[in-house]
């Protein structure tokens, strides 16, 4: 069986931890890496090749729609997950976007 593989950027360590208790629950799926800011989950993704990405928008030293740009120019076939407590309709169109 493969295993499903997903980087996870949050600025919140705790909630990270969190997500990631809930991913390593289920048979086949892994984190295979954690990330602090935006850099570093665009620097992480390109380094891992995860199947997913989960990216948190309000992230330090390089938001997660700014890093999912990054992450996109590198590998255009990238499958992101953005997360956000953000409920303006103007973020949403630049995550669709």
């Amino acid at each position: 069986m493969n295993t499903f593989r997903i980087l996870l950027a949050d600025s919140h360590p705790v909630f990270r931890m969190g997500v990631s208790y809930l991913i390593r629950r289920n048979p086949g799926w892994e984190v295979c890496g954690e990330a602090a800011d935006g850099r570093e989950a665009a620097t992480k993704c390109i380094q891992l090749r995860p199947n997913l990405v989960i990216l948190d928008i309000c992230m330090p030293n390089l938001n997660g729609l700014d890093a999912a740009r990054q992450i996109l120019k590198h590998n255009p076939d990238q499958k992101i997950m953005i997360l956000t407590n953000l409920e303006s309709e103007q973020v949403i169109r630049e995550c669709l976007e």
